[in-house]
């Protein structure tokens, strides 16, 4: 786990964590679940950035997926947590890179894995990344010249 992880491992019997759990789902503010209420939004108390996923309740999904053994679920939200720092822009583009064709190079991958592990810290995606390229370049993946 990165370093957001919560202080108790949550395992399968505290899913789903807002019923089980509530005392342990805040938002990107630090408000806790039991603060959502309707004539909060309704005051302008609760804003979008509260109801955003956080990497900490990305981090505890993937405590209960590798607590029952879903370790490539885990492994997918554990990256998801680290996203969660990137620009929409980021975001973006790595998703367009990732798509078969569109690099045009084991480079562009490894380029972006580079800075999105300097820019963002981000090591886990930064990993996929290097991982993609390794297996685009193996398949044949990059976008052909004609």
């Amino acid at each position: 786990m990165r370093s957001h992880s919560p202080d108790k491992r949550l395992t399968a019997k505290d899913y789903p964590i807002a019923e089980n759990r509530p005392d342990a789902v805040t938002g990107n503010r630090g408000k806790p679940l039991a603060s959502l209420t309707m004539e909060a939004v309704l005051s302008g108390d609760v804003t979008m950035e509260d109801l955003r996923i956080t990497p900490r309740a990305l981090e505890q999904q993937a405590q209960i997926a590798g607590s029952v053994g879903r370790r490539a679920l885990a492994d997918n939200l554990e990256r998801a947590a680290e996203m969660t720092r990137l620009s929409q822009e980021d975001v973006m583009e790595i998703y367009e890179l990732l798509r078969p064709g569109r690099a045009a190079s084991a480079k562009s991958l490894l380029d972006a894995a580079k800075r999105i592990r300097t820019d963002y810290d981000a090591q886990l995606l930064g990993d996929f990344l290097q991982e993609a390229a390794g297996f685009y370049d193996q398949r044949g993946l990059f976008r052909k010249r004609y």
